[in-house]
């Protein structure tokens, strides 16, 4: 996935109202850009950063500039980290239309945001008629603690153990179920859960794992040119 557009290079003054975010570019322009996150994105919003926007095409949104990538220190010195959570379905889209995911590999066709269960939509739907339906759901990840793990969630999601419990009902069905989780941290080695910030999230994960869920993890790699799927880390839940 490349960007549309030059991003703009600034620092960070602040993040507020987790949607918004005032900062100052290197042309000294004050701004607030659009923040397509709504995780506590801990340790990506400290004042100062170094970050990048993206300037959208469309002449009707209310802000212009979204935040895209944060320059952070995991211990190995400064990486670019995506925090846009709009990109990762595109990202392993694409990744699965590639064979770049073996396990995904080989479906005849991919729908994406396809109504199912009781109240949700899929993020993808691969088809086959010489085989079952195969739900991917999707987490991006940009948590990191130690030196790279990667982690999710990063703060408690109602929402995200609610997915786990309707896969596992698609599981019971007879469907795939995958849920895969992409690192938006190029030095992730793997990817675990956080289960100190949301215990929740752990329990639904286990009882799911239990039901016959797939997971898959995947890394990416990032430059203010573009984000791409590097390859498949190891889950260590």
């Amino acid at each position: 996935m490349r960007f549309a557009t030059p991003l703009l290079p600034g620092r960070l003054v602040r993040r507020y109202k987790r949607f918004l975010a005032d900062v100052v570019l290197d042309d000294g322009t004050e701004t607030t850009a659009h923040v397509a996150n709504s995780g506590a994105m801990l340790g990506l919003d400290t004042p100062g950063a170094r970050v990048f926007l993206s300037r959208s095409l469309n002449p009707a949104r209310k802000l212009a500039l979204s935040w895209e990538l944060v320059e952070a220190d995991f211990g190995a010195g400064p990486e670019l980290v995506g925090v846009n959570t709009m990109h990762p379905n595109l990202l392993v889209a694409q990744a699965i239309a590639a064979g770049a995911v073996p396990a995904l590999a080989g479906y005849a066709r991919m729908r994406r945001e396809v109504k199912y269960g009781r109240s949700s939509r899929i993020d993808i739907q691969l088809e086959d008629d010489a085989r079952p339906l195969c739900l991917v759901e999707v987490k991006n990840v940009h948590l990191m603690r130690a030196a790279g793990r990667a982690e999710f969630p990063d703060c408690v999601t109602a929402r995200g153990a609610k997915h786990l419990d309707e896969l596992a009902r698609e599981a019971a069905r007879g469907n795939r179920a995958v849920m895969v989780y992409i690192s938006q941290i190029g030095s992730a080695r793997s990817i675990g859960l956080a289960r100190d910030l949301d215990p929740g999230y752990g329990r639904a994960f286990d009882r799911t794992r239990a039901a016959g869920i797939e997971v898959i993890g995947l890394v990416c790699r990032i430059t203010p040119e573009a984000i791409e799927v590097a390859g498949e880390v190891p889950m260590t839940g």
